[in-house]
């Protein structure tokens, strides 16, 4: 058995790692950048080394780096998580070379599902159904366009190197398809250094099924069942769920058959995951499921397949790669009710889902009804380098329903400051009754947006609960006609009134403590109180008349989310624009963003130009409402 690992990988799943390699009795290494010197898989591995500056290419993808940190600690092997290099054939052989073991696929299986042309073209050979599309090597523009019209819109433009849902493109006309194909390649090129394509028919109610497999080196293979993971944004996963809803028997055991089989076709070891699309106008069924790709790594979402099976996959993993054979057999698996995880995102809806970085002042997670995965604690902070992701709450129940409330539950109560965070948004979907009902498909998000948008401003019962708690606070006692700075105070012959103005981004209101009684609560944080809704953080504060306010959506100031590149400017100063109009396109964290305007009016200010690099907060664009 391994006895030390380091972990080639950073944030939850590091920890994640840690938590069973502990539990093992496994000493782990870490390593780190320098944005990541004080993470908290640093604090919590028994060692860890410093690999480089903070961007991934200069840290967490330099192999070399890595491998020179395991052997100057001791450490037998190294597990690559997901992302970065975890799919990398080339450091798998080189972590082999250096004496070490690799927690992971073997490099041939690696190289033969790495790409998704070849991928697929080894399915059909093993008889695994396969979505009807292009896989050819002609990459001119001209030859993909005609294939594209033959196969007939709408289409899906993939990176054959693509994952975690960059490199992809949805086209509905033919008039679309150059702009996509550039954007699409710009991206894939930027994101694996591969700007290679395949064109794949786009299916009108597709749902995202995967089957998660494991191998041994001793010719075993095993399916742990199936996840759905059609609730999407951009084709990145949002919620994941376990089983699958509306999965029949026959119908599981048919795609999860073809899910072994492919994973036997390239003599799979370890943790994989086969994904499949399946069109869902009529619901469930193997004859209208095709392979999509193999992901021959450990998925972000395998907390559900845990959820429902009782089994630790990274324990698994590890048994795997110190050569033992599987630990259970395939009619000694099955299901034990439903499990659903959202992925809490550093990323705010309000404008149209732009990552958010900075602080977590106030992070204020679920404890003890869900199961919690993160790679933050309260105090540390959302950095522009890296995935956005602060955790993953998992909830497991009897059935659906139950595990749907008990996640909707917590993810409204669930508080972060000032980064903003989707948490309510993923409670809007969880209480939408066609997710309830199991009646989703990929364009589900999409499709009902405007439904799933948290509101954008507190309601009354948050604004009389600031003004008793900021009253208190400032005066150190209740409000029960004493007097608080700017005072109302008594009126001869008039009812009592004491009154408090607080604020809430740019807008402001008074508040008569004696004709309230607060129903909520909040949690003071750096001279704030912040009040959590739904999900959604409020932060309030005394109003001093007079006070600085800042720029809002609502003025129409477009600020940078985050520092990054603007890639095209689409509108000029004095144009007018219409509400949800992309205004430009910013390219962050190796994804590009769509900025919209936030209502109907005309562009005021226009500060950059197509290659400009910007910060964090720096004004973009300012549009004002036309005069009525």
């Amino acid at each position: 058995m391994i006895e030390s690992l380091l972990i080639a990988n950073r944030g939850e799943i590091a920890c994640r790692i840690i938590r069973t390699a502990r539990a093992m009795g496994i000493r782990t290494v870490a390593v780190y950048s320098d944005a990541d010197a004080d993470a908290l898989h640093v604090r919590q591995a028994d060692q860890a080394v410093h690999i480089g500056p903070a961007p991934a290419r200069d840290s967490y993808l330099r192999g070399d780096a890595i491998i020179a940190a395991a052997l100057e600690t001791g450490a037998q092997a190294i597990h690559p998580g997901y992302g970065f290099l975890s799919e990398n054939a080339g450091f798998a052989e080189a972590v082999a070379a250096a004496g070490l073991v690799w927690v992971g696929a073997t490099p041939h299986s690696i190289r033969a599902m790495g790409l998704k042309d070849a991928a697929k073209s080894l399915m059909m050979a093993a008889g695994v159904p396969v979505t009807p599309g292009y896989l050819g090597a002609d990459q001119s523009p001209d030859r993909l366009q005609a294939e594209a019209d033959a196969i007939g819109y709408p289409v899906l433009i993939k990176a054959v190197a693509g994952g975690g849902g960059k490199g992809m493109r949805r086209v509905d006309a033919a008039a679309d398809f150059c702009d996509a194909l550039a954007g699409c390649q710009r991206e894939a090129a930027a994101s694996f250094g591969n700007d290679q394509v395949l064109i794949e028919k786009y299916i009108l109610s597709p749902r995202h099924i995967e089957v998660q497999v494991f191998g041994d080196r001793h010719g075993n293979v095993v399916h742990l069942f199936e996840r759905d993971c059609s609730l999407q944004r951009r084709h990145q996963k949002v919620i994941e769920e376990a089983p699958a809803p509306g999965m029949d028997d026959a119908t599981r055991e048919a795609i999860c058959a073809a899910a072994v089989r492919a994973a036997r076709a390239v003599d799979y070891v370890g943790a994989g995951t086969i994904e499949f699309i399946a069109d869902a106008s009529n619901g469930l069924s193997a004859e209208r499921t095709w392979f999509m790709e193999m992901n021959t790594r450990l998925q972000v979402e395998h907390p559900v397949t845990e959820a429902i099976t009782g089994v630790d996959l990274v324990e698994w993993q590890l048994r795997i790669a110190s050569g033992e054979p599987l630990p259970m057999r395939q009619d000694e698996l099955s299901i034990d009710g439903h499990a659903v995880e959202a992925r809490l995102y550093a990323e705010d809806p309000a404008t149209g889902f732009l990552p958010s970085t900075g602080r977590l002042a106030m992070l204020d997670l679920p404890h003890g009804a869900l199961r919690v995965d993160t790679g933050v604690e309260e105090g540390d902070s959302v950095t522009p380098y890296y995935d956005p992701m602060i955790a993953k709450l998992i909830a497991h129940g009897a059935d659906r329903a139950e595990a749907i409330e008990l996640l909707a539950d917590e993810v409204e109560q669930t508080g972060v400051w000032p980064v903003a965070t989707n948490a309510g948004f993923i409670a809007h979907a969880l209480r939408h009754p066609a997710f309830a009902a199991g009646d989703v498909d990929t364009g589900f998000i999409a499709a009902n947006l405007d439904a799933l948008l948290p509101d954008a401003a507190p309601d009354a019962a948050a604004w009389v609960a600031a003004a008793h708690t900021l009253a208190w606070v400032e005066s150190d006692r209740l409000a029960t006609g004493g007097v608080w700075g700017e005072l109302s105070g008594l009126r001869l012959n008039a009812a009592p009134r004491a009154c408090i103005t607080v604020e809430c981004g740019s807008e402001h209101r008074s508040v008569d403590l004696l004709a309230t009684r607060p129903e909520t609560a909040g949690r003071l944080v750096d001279d704030r109180l912040v009040i959590v809704e739904g999900g959604a953080a409020f932060a309030f504060s005394r109003w001093r008349p007079g006070g600085p306010g800042g720029a809002a959506a609502s003025q129409g100031a477009i600020l940078a989310p985050m520092p990054g590149r603007v890639l095209s400017v689409d509108v000029a100063a004095g144009e007018r624009v219409t509400r949800g109009q992309k205004l430009m396109t910013l390219e962050a964290m190796k994804m590009e963003h769509a900025l919209t305007a936030p209502f109907d009016g005309i562009v005021a200010e226009l500060t950059v130009e197509a290659g400009a690099q910007v910060q964090v907060e720096a004004l973009l664009v300012r549009i004002e409402a036309e005069a009525a």
